[in-house]
């Protein structure tokens, strides 16, 4: 693939040397990828793997594949050849397009005279000779469905070779459909019969045609459907002995939807991972969901008693996704996500990064992945394979967490206290570690208390995402005793999540499972990990600092780069940041720093260099912050002195 810009790879833990005792019963799963070998970590006793291939996909389960090309070493989008005429390829199966044609009561599956104008054959011929019109529209109607968005680039038809010059098509009108129903009322088009109506924009409309062979070019769009349209017999008889049809690069959308994994049972649900390469422009985002029952969805049925609806078929059964199937029309209620047995689908992970940990808020037993691509003609993304690690028994049955206060000042230093309530059963790995995420580093970690009582405890680790404690070891003896740990941060963003993790640091490569939001002190009434600013302004930028308001790059090695930091608040993801430099009369000097920051803060050095790489003159400046948020544009500036 050209242009490659990302290359993934995931690096499995199987690498390092362990031994049996370090785990308990660990399984790895994995989606694709079936040339490959299998993780190391595999070989270890007490660890199973499991191999999915890309293919093994199941409706009734919930899978799909949609416009992708599928190989046992990777997926990726569909690639035209545009080399390849497309139209005999349409009514096969595995293209999932479709050739349709227009009759007095709709549009329809093709005549059998039609399929001559696809058989690769330029000596058989459909005649536009008016014995359509003596049973249906008086002009011939043909819809090319490609099943999804392509690039088309030509259209050509022609005559048989004994009749070029007397039986070309003289007039014909091409549409094109991207399949967006909000811009079928304003498209140029509607054609259809008995309210089966299909709208196109006209790319072409031909009144007085003199060439027997047509070669069209088509706009640079992606298109979903195509429609050939010419009146039979007005002028003389005409014939399609070929119509043909181009494409080229890649399918804009598609998508890839595992059928429902079954864990077996309620397990801990570990990282994500994946391997693959993504062109620049081209995007692939991958999400997950797990539940605890087969199906994630919820069927309803009409009763007709009024409005009512019902989960239940008639025989008071549950309805299922076949039996929604094998209801009238009219009995279909509608389908609705299972929101009480099934998590929403995940926020889209960083493809980049390679791995990321599962989201669930406690074991479960089912799991479902999913990769949407989205492509340029010319730029494309390919993934090899899904991975993913899970622990049974899990660390716990249910570990609870709540964050108290709920609620903090934007940027101020606050005071939290983080509670967790394990519950255990005889089997549980039990655990002695705790991993919580906090938007900036911690400013201090005060206490840890278990059922009240102050314990010790060893910092692991403190950086700009979290801190990992190592506490005494909690298990089946431990159930239901309270843990609060005490610890002081500041928020940035309105509904900033601490999310945590338990784990047991003699089993490393055990899964850290997730904790769980929910009450875990009937003391305090958050119930939640997400923290809310106490006021919501509309202040973007909170403070700019520097560590010096003179510094001398001059290459000494003291004071040779000033440090800089900023804080933004509660902006809806990366904003555009711009860090420039003023001279006092308000004339700009030059760029210090491009880039797109998110709410946090954000800290950078600067040895007086400027963007285009000259240096700035010693001086009296003005460094402005310019950041342009959700609402507005806002700006804070700062004084600064350059000396050599």
């Amino acid at each position: 693939m050209s242009q490659m810009r990302h290359l993934i790879a995931w690096w499995t833990v199987g690498s390092l040397v362990v031994g049996a005792g370090d785990l308990g019963a660990l399984t790895i799963y994995r989606v694709g990828g079936t040339d490959q070998p299998a993780p190391e970590l595999a070989s270890v006793e007490g660890v199973e793997f499991v191999q999915i291939d890309w293919a093994d996909i199941d409706e009734d389960l919930h899978g799909s594949i949609n416009l992708l090309e599928v190989t046992s070493s990777h997926i990726e989008p569909r690639q035209l050849d545009p080399t390849v005429n497309l139209t005999p390829l349409l009514p096969q199966a595995d293209f999932l397009g479709d050739i349709l044609y227009l009759t007095w009561i709709g549009w329809g599956g093709f005549d059998d005279d039609d399929e001559l104008i696809w058989d690769e054959d330029p000596n058989t011929a459909y005649l536009g000779d008016g014995h359509f019109a003596s049973h249906g529209p008086n002009t011939k109607n043909l819809i090319f469905d490609f099943g999804g968005l392509f690039f088309i680039d030509r259209v050509k038809f022609y005559p048989r070779p004994s009749h070029l010059t007397d039986r070309f098509v003289e007039r014909f009108i091409i549409g094109t459909s991207d399949g967006d129903p909000l811009k079928d009322p304003h498209r140029d088009l509607q054609a259809g019969s008995r309210g089966d109506y299909v709208a196109f924009d006209v790319i072409y409309n031909i009144r007085d045609n003199t060439q027997p062979i047509i070669d069209l070019k088509m706009p640079d769009e992606p298109i979903r459907k195509l429609l050939f349209r010419a009146p039979e017999n007005t002028r003389g008889i005409w014939e399609l002995a070929e119509l043909e049809l181009y494409g080229s690069g890649f399918a804009p959308f598609s998508n890839y939807t595992s059928s429902i994994i079954d864990l077996g049972k309620p397990v801990a649900l570990g990282d994500l991972s994946w391997s693959g390469e993504v062109d620049t422009g081209a995007h692939i985002d991958l999400v997950m969901r797990s539940g605890d029952v087969p199906d994630p969805s919820i069927y309803w049925r009409f009763t007709f008693r009024g409005d009512e609806q019902s989960r239940f078929d008639a025989k008071g059964q549950p309805l299922t996704a076949r039996a929604y199937d094998r209801l009238n029309k009219g009995e279909k209620a509608g389908i609705t996500p299972d929101t009480q047995n099934w998590e929403p689908w995940s926020q889209a992970y960083d493809f980049a990064a390679g791995s990321g940990p599962m989201q669930a808020d406690k074991p479960r037993r089912y799991v479902q992945l999913k990769a949407d691509f989205t492509a340029q003609k010319n730029a494309g993304g390919r993934l090899d394979f899904l991975q993913f690690s899970i622990s049974d028994p899990p660390v716990a049955t249910q570990v609870l967490a709540e964050i108290s206060p709920p609620s903090a000042p934007a940027g101020d230093v606050t005071q939290f206290t983080y509670s967790i309530l394990p519950q255990f059963e005889r089997e549980d790995l039990g655990f002695d570690t705790i991993e919580i995420a906090t938007p900036v580093e911690v400013t201090s970690i005060s206490g840890v208390r278990i059922a009240g009582q102050e314990v010790g405890f060893e910092v692991v680790r403190s950086d700009a995402v979290g801190f990992v404690l190592k506490i005494p070891r909690m298990d089946v003896q431990q159930t239901s005793e309270r843990i609060e740990v005490d610890f002081a941060v500041e928020v940035f963003k309105f509904g900033t999540v601490f999310s945590g993790r338990v784990s047991d640091s003699e089993k490393p490569f055990e899964v850290r499972q997730a904790l769980t939001p929910g009450d875990a002190n009937p003391l305090i009434d958050s119930n939640t990990l997400s923290v809310e600013l106490a006021e919501v302004g509309e202040k973007a930028v909170n403070a700019l600092k520097l560590s010096s308001p003179v510094f001398t790059p001059n290459g000494d090695g003291i004071n040779d780069a000033l440090e800089i930091e900023y804080e933004l608040l509660n902006l809806f993801g990366a904003v555009p940041v711009l860090l420039d430099l003023y001279d006092l009369s308000g004339r700009w000097i030059g760029a210090v720093d491009r880039g797109t920051a998110a709410s946090g803060r954000v800290s950078l050095r600067w040895d007086g260099r400027l963007a285009d790489g000259s240096v700035a003159a010693p001086g009296l400046y003005l460094l402005r912050l310019e950041v342009e948020s959700d609402q507005r544009k806002e700006a804070r500036q700062r004084v600064v002195v350059l000396a050599y």
